[in-house]
């Protein structure tokens, strides 16, 4: 596998993952008719999907809370955790998960004064 095809191949994956990841947490989050048979349904609808993408290693570290959230919610679909229960779990690591991406897109500007000074 060239260099091209591997970078294809885990975009491919993680666009697969991320779909998976918020069908769910849009269905526990918005849905009215919150139930484990639906939530079973839901998952294994979005398992044919991501079985679809070949599985690649993923290096960085939010790609790889991402895998494993995943993977939570797959398990998830086979305990005997109840469904607000299950709800609570995932909308709370999801959440997490979004937080430390976005923790590293903004930075607080350093040296506010010295900026507003150049300013006047």
């Amino acid at each position: 596998m060239n260099k091209k095809e591997e970078n294809a191949a885990r975009l491919r994956y993680i666009r697969a993952l991320e779909r998976f990841s918020k069908g769910i947490v849009s269905y526990l989050s918005k849905s009215d008719a919150l139930s484990k048979e639906g939530y079973v349904k839901k998952i294994a609808n979005g398992s044919k999907l991501l079985d679809r993408a070949q599985k690649v290693p993923l290096y960085k570290g939010e790609l790889q809370d991402l895998e494993r959230l995943v993977e939570k919610m797959r398990e998830y679909s086979q305990s005997e955790k109840e469904i607000e229960e299950i709800k609570k779990e995932i909308l709370y690591n999801a959440n997490q998960l979004e937080k430390s991406k976005n923790f590293k897109k903004y930075k607080k500007p350093k040296h506010s004064k010295k900026n507003l000074e150049e300013w006047e």
